[in-house]
């Protein structure tokens, strides 16, 4: 006998009064998290070693949602939206942030394990250089692993510490299409320069993202019986910029030809935090185009 009673689905994303920690909350994909929060009317705190993104970030956050968030008028509307300069490398920084969130709100809900040291190929960077793998130095191994991985594993401690008391809460480890591939280092190559210069892309960017992956599904089977969800989130190919060189090497590896645009990921946040997801952990959500599937 089947029952049929309606059902408000949309009511499933709603994250209304719910505080979402966003590492790394003053890029570009740390921005798009925070939007993912606000459309649900939550609370995003962002977290950041530099306090000039993380503001620039609120700015443009506040100017976008003041006049919706709450349902307030616009005119008298102004958004929740924390900030924190913290080294997430420091068990103690994050330590303070999570008192003062407690006092503040009485809870934690979910976290966005998003920092990492991402050697970008616009802007440049200190880890995208002609340093072939014999001679990558062991200080930019260390600094760049102790971000990405070591930082993600003292914020789960940290913060999923407080929702394993809460038995309940969310955790989004934010990887790549990298942590399931290798970089393909021909896409980096610029015609014409002696192969002595020529850019790659290093190895802990890969062993990094790779390990984020054993990272969720680590928690999410260890938290499983205590309301906590974990899952992977593999953005790719982000459109930011960079030179059409490098643009049309890399839109031909990926099947639907081209590259993401960031706001494509909001919706997926949105999902991943909320009650619509609440079958969804120790998964892998990946975003890449079709490129995984060559």
């Amino acid at each position: 006998m089947v029952i049929c009673m309606k059902k408000n689905y949309m009511n499933q994303f709603s994250l209304k009064g719910r505080v979402c920690i966003i590492t790394g909350g003053g890029g570009l994909i740390g921005m798009k998290h925070a939007e993912a929060v606000m459309e649900g009317e939550g609370i995003p705190v962002l977290l950041d070693i530099a306090e000039e993104g993380m503001q620039r970030v609120k700015k443009c956050l506040m100017e976008e949602y003041g006049e919706k968030q709450d349902g307030k008028d616009s005119s008298t509307a102004e958004p929740v939206i924390e900030t924190f300069v913290t080294d997430i490398t420091k068990r103690g920084d994050l330590e303070e942030v999570r008192d003062i969130l407690l006092q503040k709100y009485g809870h934690i809900d979910a976290l966005i394990n998003n920092a990492a040291n991402n050697p970008k190929v616009e802007g440049g960077s200190k880890n995208l250089a002609a340093t072939k793998f014999p001679d990558f130095p062991v200080e930019l191994w260390n600094a760049d692993l102790a971000v990405g991985l070591t930082g993600a594993m003292l914020c789960a401690q940290v913060f999923g510490g407080v929702m394993e008391q809460q038995e309940k809460g969310v955790i989004i480890n934010i990887s790549s299409d990298y942590g399931l591939i290798s970089p393909d280092q021909r896409v980096y190559r610029k015609e014409g320069i002696p192969e002595e210069e020529q850019i790659i892309k290093p190895v802990s960017y890969s062993v990094v993202k790779h390990g984020i992956i054993g990272l969720t599904k680590y928690l999410a089977t260890y938290w499983a019986k205590k309301g906590i969800r974990v899952n992977t989130l593999c953005p790719a190919s982000l459109a930011n910029g960079q030179d059409e060189e490098f643009v049309k090497k890399l839109s031909n590896l990926i099947p639907m030809g081209r590259m993401s645009d960031p706001d494509e990921y909001v919706g997926t946040v949105l999902y991943m935090l909320s009650e619509a997801s609440s079958y969804m952990t120790g998964a892998t959500v990946v975003l890449d185009g079709g490129r995984t599937s060559w």
